[in-house]
């Protein structure tokens, strides 16, 4: 594997693992790598300095990550709760970053009155509550961020 610092033409950095040099270039040509932030393909690689191993020093420990072993009534609740997500995300509209503005509108009664979902920050979340609006977060699996 390879990392490769990266920058579209609007100058958004980021980096960008690869399985080797050409699996980047053909998947640079083939429109594959984007900027996140934009969208763009228009990508280059950008100076990056190289991660030399040393060997006057052990190497660092990397720190332990929580682990846990899940029993059958953990995998189900973990199969409810993807299934409650997906049946939102397949029945209620995407609002996208309008979460919490749109959730108000619908609440005093300036738009209609429909299921939604979207992006909120966690304070925005809070003052919605606190407003008497009712908001659920939307479970997201370990598996989906992968």
């Amino acid at each position: 594997m390879i990392k490769y610092a990266l920058a579209c033409e609007q100058a958004h950095a980021f980096e960008s693992w690869f399985p080797s040099s050409d699996a980047y270039e053909a998947q640079l040509a083939r429109g594959l790598v984007t900027c996140p932030v934009c969208h763009s393909p228009q990508v280059e690689k950008q100076i990056m300095a190289p991660s030399i191993a040393r060997m006057d020093k052990p190497p660092m420990a990397v720190p332990a990550q929580p682990v846990a072993a899940i029993s059958d009534k953990e995998r189900e609740i973990r199969s409810m709760l993807r299934a409650m997500r997906d049946h939102v995300v397949q029945n209620a509209e995407n609002v996208g970053h309008g979460f919490a503005e749109e959730a108000r509108k619908m609440h005093y009664g300036e738009a209609e009155q429909r299921s939604i979902y979207g992006e909120a920050a966690p304070a925005e979340a809070r003052a919605l509550v606190e407003e008497g609006i009712d908001v659920l977060p939307l479970p997201v699996m370990p598996d989906d961020r992968n």
